[in-house]
């Protein structure tokens, strides 16, 4: 299959993928493209929200969608960094050593408020991320392929929680506000609770290999020069405003970059628009900006900021 129709033929079985994935979950449509963004760019994303907006649904529907394993981690105050990677035991009969994974040895690991995870814990899992691999005893073993963290954090409730430090929210390829339905959205719920509670019926509609195949062909996608440089314009532009106090790295450029190739193949387009990088500006930036203390005072958000670069910097 020549390389522009196989980005057709993926681009509308990711439309098949988000159709199945909304018999479940109601509504949240480009909150569900940027979870997928972020695999097939091989990243990992941090999902915020307040208990019970189907944060943990979605990523369950995903993966069966997706043909990929699931599992998921209720982080807590005394997690240690062995209930994620495992652990090294005596097997008494074998008389050696013998290593059992943790819960981080799948396709998708689903991190339940890792915010509440001690900061040796989050330091684990963020390093696994980063190399794709973890060490025990001086042995280093492969993580799965594809591999992505669905992370998610409560913004309301602080007590007995270790926030995350700006360089590790920063590991983060992008960072998605699942908010509350619509009155229409939570109707539609309640008139589907009883197929909705269950995922029994539900049917993968791609595989690993096809994932895999995805994966490839993103990293295939052109990028004209001007988009690159749209790109570097609005992350200067972060850097600039007089609302920002620190504003996004290299690695925010390279998020910009990497989500918009992503939608580019699921829009069945083996180019990039400026509507792409537009389209995944706040999943890419929203957590790389430090707003000063006048923002707040001024009512100022990190979206007014991002909406204003993005007014601003002239579209190639």
């Amino acid at each position: 299959m020549a390389e522009h129709s196989k980005i057709r033929f993926y681009g509308s079985m990711i439309e098949k993928v988000i159709e199945n994935i909304q018999r479940k979950v109601v509504g949240k449509r480009k909150e569900l493209e940027l979870i997928l963004a972020t695999l097939f760019s091989e990243g990992h994303i941090l999902l915020e929200g307040v208990p019970g907006v189907a944060k943990t649904l979605m990523a369950k529907c995903v993966a069966l969608s997706l043909g990929l394993d699931f599992k998921r981690v209720q982080a807590t105050p005394d997690m240690l960094p062995s209930d994620i990677i495992g652990f090294q035991f005596f097997d008494a009969k074998e008389s050696k050593f013998v290593y059992r994974k943790g819960p981080i040895f799948t396709n998708i690991l689903f991190v339940d408020e890792i915010n509440r995870a001690p900061p040796k814990t989050q330091a684990a899992l963020l390093e696994a991320m980063q190399e794709r691999q973890v060490t025990v005893e001086g042995v280093t073993y492969a993580l799965p392929k594809p591999f992505l963290v669905i992370a998610t954090m409560n913004p309301i409730e602080m007590e007995g929680t270790f926030p995350l430090s700006e360089a590790q929210v920063d590991r983060f390829l992008a960072k998605v506000v699942i908010g509350y339905p619509t009155i229409d959205e939570t109707v539609e719920i309640l008139d589907k609770f009883e197929s909705i509670s269950s995922l029994d019926d539900m049917q993968p509609v791609l595989n690993r290999e096809e994932v895999l195949t995805m994966i490839r062909l993103v990293k295939d996608v052109y990028v004209e020069q001007n988009i690159k440089k749209y790109i570097a314009a609005i992350v200067e532009a972060t850097r600039n405003h007089r609302f920002v106090k620190i504003g996004a790295s290299p690695r925010g450029a390279i998020a910009l970059y990497l989500l918009s190739k992503s939608i580019a193949v699921m829009r069945g387009r083996e180019y990039v628009t400026p509507d792409d990088v537009k389209y995944v500006a706040h999943a890419a930036l929203s957590h790389r900006i430090v707003l000063r203390g006048e923002a707040k005072v001024s009512g100022v958000t990190v979206e007014n900021v991002i909406n204003d670069i993005l007014e601003k910097v002239d579209v190639p």
